[in-house]
């Protein structure tokens, strides 16, 4: 598994409940700042084999990015059972629920 790969998925694993990340935040932890679309087809093809808190990264602008398939829905949903609360543009403070790697 490449460097970036292995890095990424080991910060994932970080997450808190109760704490979301970008995924341009994990990237840039990862080593790459410009590898947000890679987090996410990581999410996407390995969030079952290792495990990952999927549903605790979201778009750069605090939101859940919508899915054809529904997820997104079950994602806000996980979300709010972890006690992060939305505001009414459908946005997440990330002064108060943001996770910095630490």
């Amino acid at each position: 598994m490449k460097q970036f790969s292995s890095q990424a998925i080991c910060l994932l694993q970080k997450i808190p409940a109760g704490r979301v990340a970008t995924y341009g935040d994990i990237a840039t932890l990862a080593g790459n700042p410009r590898g947000a679309r890679q987090v996410s087809r990581l999410l996407s093809s390995s969030a079952g084999k290792y495990n990952l808190p999927w549903h605790r990264v979201v778009n750069r602008e605090g939101k859940v990015s919508p899915r054809s398939s529904g997820e997104h829905l079950w994602q806000r949903q996980l979300l709010e059972e972890e006690g992060i609360v939305f505001d009414a543009g459908g946005c997440i403070d990330f002064t108060r629920f943001g996770w910095d790697g630490s």
